[in-house]
């Protein structure tokens, strides 16, 4: 099986990419395959534009930027989203990403009378976010719940496709980042075990 493993960070050198690369790591593996779509380094241009939103009201085909994305969405087995946390929420250039590929008439359809088709229920999607404050911040102010409405529900459920696993990796007490490479590979490693489970049932 193969996993499309999406990044959205400015370094390289980052945290977020480490994570990303050991998450692909751990898919490998588990015998899948993996590849990591680096957004800034491909140069993806997040800006929602007059075409998508041409696109939006289905009176104009996406661009070819998009259905090439969209094509890469279209051979994974899942999808996988690795970000830093920035303002309660993902990046700019992921938001964008999403914006414009998940777009009306591939990810969901509007149809007219009101009824929505929601197209993603094939994709389980697994989300692994970078936060730079403790848990406690988290919880006291209810941002994890924030998240969750705003990106799992609002996001994916609204498409179809099921949030298979959402983790949030926050600073280590001990402030050992390792462990959330450690934590990557195991994400990676079982990321299609409940499927391989469900083949042999």
């Amino acid at each position: 099986m193969h996993a499309l493993v999406v990044v959205a960070h400015p370094d390289p050198t980052s945290l977020t990419h480490a994570v990303a690369a050991r998450l692909a790591e751990g898919v490998s593996l588990a015998g899948h395959s993996a590849e990591i779509a680096d957004l800034m380094a491909e140069g993806f241009d997040p800006r929602f534009s007059a075409t998508d939103h041409a696109v939006h009201l289905k009176q104009a085909d996406p661009s070819a930027d998009v259905l090439a994305e969209q094509a890469r969405i279209d051979r994974a087995d899942a999808l996988v989203l690795v970000y830093p946390v920035y303002w309660w929420s993902m990046p700019g250039l992921l938001k964008g990403w999403i914006d414009r590929v998940f777009s009306n008439g591939w990810a969901y359809d509007e149809i007219p009378g009101g009824t929505l088709e929601k197209r993603l229920g094939r994709l389980p999607v697994h989300l692994v976010g970078l936060g730079g404050a403790g848990r406690r911040t988290y919880d006291r102010h209810g941002y994890s719940g924030a998240m969750k409405t705003q990106i799992d529900h609002g996001i994916f459920d609204f498409c179809g496709a099921r949030v298979a696993t959402s983790e949030l990796l926050l600073p280590p007490e001990t402030q050992d980042l390792g462990v959330h490479l450690d934590a990557a590979r195991a994400i990676g490693g079982r990321l299609f075990r409940a499927t391989e489970q469900g083949v042999a049932a």
